[in-house]
């Protein structure tokens, strides 16, 4: 197979090919595809469990400032959680809205809500064995933490 060649810029073609053939492509880069993560249903489950659970302490932070400043609008048998003053119904519902925000994360795998819902998992679980509450909770609880760290690599 013959290669030919391609006369530098600026110069004329004369037939004197003496120097080596200029190239004019190369060949595509070779990039490793690595097939999306797909979601495991424990995952899904406990991303859907999270926002629950944010989706609770966002509203509970908010019926209670409601209920502080508008009592006679929102009763305060509505009120989920009471936390005492306005700074702590404020604390609650930023927490909801984190939570909200982590399991959004966790629907879409992203290593960073891996990380932090490990490390809540492992906080939970030394607070659990120090407090002496080796209960159905804590077993609960060791069971996702094991599971988290089983399908880890789904996470990107």
């Amino acid at each position: 197979m013959a290669h030919s060649t391609v006369p530098a810029a600026g110069t004329a073609s004369d037939g004197d090919d003496d120097g080596p053939p200029a190239v004019c492509h190369l060949p595509p880069v070779w990039e490793r595809e690595l097939p999306p993560p797909s979601l495991p249903i424990g995952v899904a489950v406990l991303a859907v469990l999270t926002a629950i659970i944010g989706i609770l302490l966002f509203v509970s932070g908010l019926l209670y400032v409601a209920n502080l400043y508008a009592g006679t609008a929102v009763p305060s048998s509505l009120v989920i959680l009471h936390v005492g003053n306005v700074f702590g119904a404020t604390l609650l519902a930023v927490l909801g809205t984190v939570v909200i925000i982590l399991s959004s994360a966790l629907w879409h795998q992203e290593l960073w809500a891996f990380y932090l819902t490990v490390g809540f998992l492992f906080l939970g679980l030394v607070y659990l064995f120090f407090t002496d509450w080796i209960t159905y909770l804590f077993v609960i609880v060791l069971v996702v933490f094991i599971y988290l760290i089983a399908v880890r690599h789904h996470f990107y």
